[in-house]
């Protein structure tokens, strides 16, 4: 059952993709990442506008993954660039092999109390598929052949709002090609 934070966001998206589509055929000005929110894993909501002109790295992130220990380097990336102004937003996902079955109690004992995340975690979500969240579906609209194939695949978002990078699963929140997206985010006016 959706509660009304979801449902809220779902219209939001619904009014929002004419938008987007007008954009593409020469109309109105495109929809960014900070058009959207995600209900937070501790009841509150991550609203992206909070952001608006800081980078964000969104990632889709499960429990039981074999790429669970990037919590780690996304707890070491925040730390290094988030007085920087970036942040980064865990979203957990139960679409990849069913690598996040648990409910919030769960989520947090993994990302908080193993991994010592800090970075703010949304509250479980569909990232592909008819029924994504609304900011999956304008990211896999924006950029259809960069959509998530497994859990801890990266959204780096620029100061614009845009997508800057995309990383897939296997590239570490520590490698350099992360680190220098967002060190070319951070700098971007």
């Amino acid at each position: 059952m959706m509660n009304r934070r979801t449902l809220l966001t779902a219209a939001l998206a619904g009014m929002l993709a004419p938008a987007t589509r007008a954009f593409a055929d020469g109309g109105m000005s495109r929809i960014s990442a900070y058009a959207f929110s995600f209900p937070a894993l501790s009841g509150d909501d991550i609203r992206l506008a909070a952001f608006t002109g800081k980078p964000l790295l969104v990632v889709n992130t499960a429990s039981l993954c074999g790429y669970t220990p990037q919590y780690a380097g996304l707890q070491e990336l925040w730390g290094e660039f988030r007085e920087r102004g970036l942040t980064v937003i865990g979203v957990p996902s139960n679409d990849f092999g069913g690598q996040e079955p648990g409910g919030a109690g769960e989520i947090t004992e993994t990302a908080h109390h193993q991994y010592g995340v800090t970075f703010p975690i949304a509250a479980k979500a569909t990232v592909v598929g008819a029924k994504a969240h609304p900011f999956y579906k304008w990211a896999a609209e924006t950029r259809p052949k960069d959509v998530p194939r497994w859990n801890f695949h990266k959204y780096l978002i620029g100061r614009d709002g845009y997508i800057a990078e995309v990383f897939p699963s296997a590239v570490a929140p520590t490698d350099t090609r992360v680190k220098t997206a967002v060190v070319k985010a951070l700098a971007d006016s």
